[in-house]
């Protein structure tokens, strides 16, 4: 572990906590742990720094996962499909990442990004009903293919928003509220985040000791979060959801003018 304060440590501890609840509401934890490994390490390569973040990020996802599924409506096995395609496109993603430039990304995920919130706006009843009849065949291959494959490959590759990008995208493609939509999310961000992390440490950008410790917080904060969007209700996952997304767009837009 980087010889770090104990003010930083706490930093670094209270940050994990505080993305375990976003991300397991809305998704979008990366926002606040990826910026605050940055703010608290900034002598620590870059690679290393992104290797932590998954190796936190899984535990406090895989947490919000079994809290949701003891307590809603999930289909597991639909999700799990979608979370191999991910897990594929996700080490995929990772393995192509040294050769992108996140200049030319970013301006392209903040335009979509922008374009969602619309959306949302606009569409005030949008996630907060779910479709409770059968989910077609065509449907659930759309979810593996584009939802599974294409968020996956963007995680591994760039990263930021990515729980967001599933939440919304499995209430268009597989008519779910938002609630099952975050649930479902969940289950699947384990596996993008497991190939992204099995590729980071073969590679041997995971400072593991420090990841242990911070994960602790992020499991604990992302078990409340499942229980507070299992209790409050889609309509306050829609409001968190267009928090994190403008919040997003700002941490973006910041990172590539003032770069």
């Amino acid at each position: 572990m980087p010889d770090i304060s104990l003010t930083t440590l706490v930093f670094l501890c209270v940050a994990a906590a505080a993305a375990g609840w976003i991300d397991a509401v809305v998704g979008g934890g990366g926002l606040l742990l990826l910026p605050a490994l940055l703010l608290g390490m900034p002598q620590v390569p870059a690679a290393q720094i992104l290797g932590t973040n998954k190796a936190v990020a899984i535990v406090g996802t895989t947490g919000a996962a079994v809290t949701y599924v003891r307590r809603a409506p999930v289909r597991v096995g639909t999700a799990v499909r979608i979370g191999l395609a991910a897990l594929a496109g996700s080490m995929g993603g990772a393995f192509f990442a040294a050769g992108i430039s996140s200049e030319v990304l970013r301006p392209v995920i903040m335009v979509v990004l922008l374009g969602v919130a619309a959306f949302v706006l606009l569409r005030p009843s949008f996630g907060t009903h779910a479709d409770r009849g059968p989910v077609t065949r065509a449907r659930i291959a759309t979810a593996i293919v584009l939802v599974g494959g294409g968020i996956g490959f963007y995680d591994g590759l760039f990263g930021p928003g990515t729980g967001t990008f599933l939440v919304l995208a499995l209430t268009a493609v597989l008519h779910l509220d938002l609630v099952a939509a975050s649930a479902t999310a969940k289950i699947v961000n384990v596996c993008t985040n497991a190939g992204a992390l099995a590729m980071f440490a073969y590679q041997g950008t995971v400072l593991w000791r420090l990841a242990a410790l911070m994960a602790v917080f992020n499991l604990a904060g992302g078990m409340l979060g499942a229980r507070t969007a299992l209790r409050k209700g889609a309509e306050f996952v829609r409001g968190v959801l267009l928090v994190v997304v403008f919040s997003l767009v700002a941490k973006l837009a910041f990172d590539q003018w003032s770069g």
